[in-house]
């Protein structure tokens, strides 16, 4: 039986208040344009009683989250919590600021050090830290990194090749689920997009990126930084797979990035990404306590509030490592019994003294899609079931299973008698084969939008329920336009050549392609690269090496013109010879993807 922690336990409100400095008096910050990128105002129903159309415990989760302003973490280390998804820490040094995780959008950054220099003086950046690849710790960048200055950038190795492929290979895919995840373009209030579970929602403002000066490649690794002094963890294939906790020694403090916050994280986000691997996450927590913990009198992180004491943090630790390798380790011991991923989701309880304490609770991640993941790292997506081996597409197999019911108004009808019931889940899973056999059936779909709205406002997990909101408002016709844009400028000029190549290959429309040959050569005077792409059988490949035979083109540019050309088709300045239609007929067959694509119809 599942057991809920006290609700009479304010530690976690007292700890997100402490050493609260000041917050700004603005309502929003905005872009050049005058658009909204965030808005303060927007969670102030959070201050009220939970009402029936939240789960309690999600709604206690997303008024401390909510609560934003400079806060002083330790002497000479300073947040600042609620301008965005994350958070961004200053760390004062000798001669000005460390920055650590400048946060989603250029604009919220620069709030952000506003608010902390109004308040702690006009200190220059002196180094910027990112503490893994994904956007909301990088994005921000140039809005607390004046354009031209020498500021040293560090970061985990690895970094920038995880960071510029997870938001270009599959970057348009990625941020239309994200709408649904982080419910961003969701009414927010009681009956709508309330958090996420990690932060309140993520801003749209410009994500930027400037690439590291130098790379940690090596946990012990120490850095002293503007006269402070930094002690390096490496954790790849944790939350990112090139992220990296630290510690501060001389002051007492440990930084656990992202892999130790106030919930259950994601071994598999719903937006999609790599599996990540929940044994070795847990046993970096172990290595993390015995590396930092007995030295630390505070623990803080990219998202949520700190931990102060070194008992309490340590316990706090022990017990996000425990929640990782036991999701883990039973998954495995139940997957070597024989059953399937969907299966252990349903068999696994959490122990009671983790499921005690709120920051193991699954606001973020759950227990649920956990354990599907890890399942999925190990076994993949077929479960062993000839009968799962081959089945028919989701139009089709809707199409019949709704014949082989009775027709869509017995489904129907069944559905009003489960949604009366509150069996929801089963409702949403026969509804769900109505909308599919027949896009057009109005009832069907109302009555499922209905099903997700009771599912995702008892949800106490804050990305399955802006998922099932956003998916209601998708039904009813309120379809959210794909405001994010990951594929950046700063992100397009940090791929490498062979990035590049890669980008334009997952284009390549196959089928369309078959039939065409040809041949490109690439003459990168600044890089002294020389690169051939060759388009045979549908699929575009890159070499370095061949057999001499002549390219049907040859193309002699910089890796600045290289990328102007992919982004405008403009030649100016680049020296050509041979037949110049390669390049039309290659671009002519690139698929430019489609940013708006329906998800919970077909």
């Amino acid at each position: 039986m599942s057991v809920t922690p006290p609700l009479e336990d304010r530690t976690d409100f007292e700890n997100a208040d402490k050493g609260f400095v000041g917050t700004t008096s603005e309502e929003t910050i905005t872009d050049d344009r005058g658009r909204v990128v965030w808005d303060f105002g927007a969670y102030a129903f959070l201050d009220a009683p939970c009402p029936e159309t939240a789960d309690r415990s999600l709604w206690r989760q997303c008024g401390l989250t909510a609560r934003h302003g400079l806060f002083q973490v330790a002497e000479g280390i300073y947040q600042v919590r609620g301008f965005d998804l994350s958070n961004v820490t200053f760390i004062e040094g000798e001669r000005g600021v460390i920055v650590i995780d400048p946060l989603l959008s250029v604009e919220c950054a620069a709030a952000a050090i506003g608010l902390y220099r109004k308040h702690r003086g006009d200190r220059r950046v002196t180094a910027v830290v990112y503490s893994h690849s994904h956007a909301d710790h990088f994005g921000g960048v140039r809005g607390v990194v004046p354009e031209g200055a020498d500021v040293p950038i560090i970061a985990p190795a690895g970094f920038l090749e995880h960071a510029v492929t997870e938001n270009v290979y599959a970057g348009t895919a990625m941020n239309r689920r994200s709408i649904f995840m982080y419910g961003a373009e969701l009414p927010k209030g009681p009956a709508g997009q309330i958090g996420a579970g990690l932060g309140q929602t993520t801003s749209t403002g410009t994500i930027s990126l400037i690439e590291p000066t130098s790379s940690i490649t090596a946990t012990g690794q120490e850095e002293v930084i503007d006269g402070v002094r930094i002690v390096f963890q490496l954790t790849p294939g944790t939350e990112a797979p090139a992220e990296m906790n630290f510690a501060l020694p001389d002051r007492r403090a440990l930084c656990m990035a992202e892999n130790a916050t106030h919930n259950l994280h994601n071994v598999l986000t719903l937006r999609g990404a790599q599996v990540r691997d929940a044994r070795v996450w847990a046993r970096y927590l172990t290595e993390a306590i015995e590396l930092f913990a007995a030295g630390s009198d505070v623990l803080f992180a990219s998202h949520h509030w700190p931990t102060w004491g070194t008992r309490e943090l340590t316990e706090f630790l022990s017990q996000q490592r425990d929640l990782y390798a036991y999701l883990h380790d039973q998954t495995l011991r139940l997957l070597n019994r024989g059953h399937t991923g969907t299966e252990i989701a349903e068999m696994i309880e959490l122990p009671p003294a983790l499921e005690r304490v709120w920051h193991a609770r699954g606001y973020y991640g759950s227990v649920s899609h956990n354990v599907k993941a890890i399942y999925q790292r190990y076994m993949g997506w077929f479960d062993g079931n000839p009968a799962h081996l081959w089945e028919l597409p989701p139009e089709e197999s809707a199409r019949r299973h709704v014949e082989l019911m009775g027709g869509p108004q017995t489904v129907l009808a069944k559905a009003e008698e489960s949604f009366a019931a509150g069996e929801w889940r089963w409702a949403a899973q026969i509804l769900n084969y109505v909308v599919f056999a027949d896009p057009s059936d109005t009832a069907a779909r109302e009555l499922l939008a209905k099903v997700y709205d009771r599912l995702g406002q008892g949800s106490e997990n804050g990305t399955w329920r802006n998922f099932y909101l956003q998916g209601a408002a998708e039904l009813r016709g309120n379809k959210p336009k794909n405001t994010l844009d990951s594929t950046s400028p700063d992100v397009v000029r940090a791929l490498s050549v062979e990035q590049v190549f890669d980008s334009l290959a997952i284009r390549v429309d196959g089928p369309r392609a078959w039939d065409t040959r040809l041949s490109i050569d690439w003459n990168l005077t600044d890089l002294k690269d020389e690169v051939r792409i060759g388009l045979a059988n549908g699929v575009l490949t890159q070499s370095r090496a061949h057999d001499g035979t002549p390219a049907d083109l040859t193309v002699t540019l910089t890796k600045p013109q290289l990328l102007r050309w992919l982004a405008t088709g403009d030649l100016d300045g680049v020296h050509t010879e041979g037949d110049r239609r390669a390049l039309s007929t290659l671009m002519g067959l690139l698929d430019e993807g489609h940013r708006d694509f329906d998800i919970v119809t077909p």
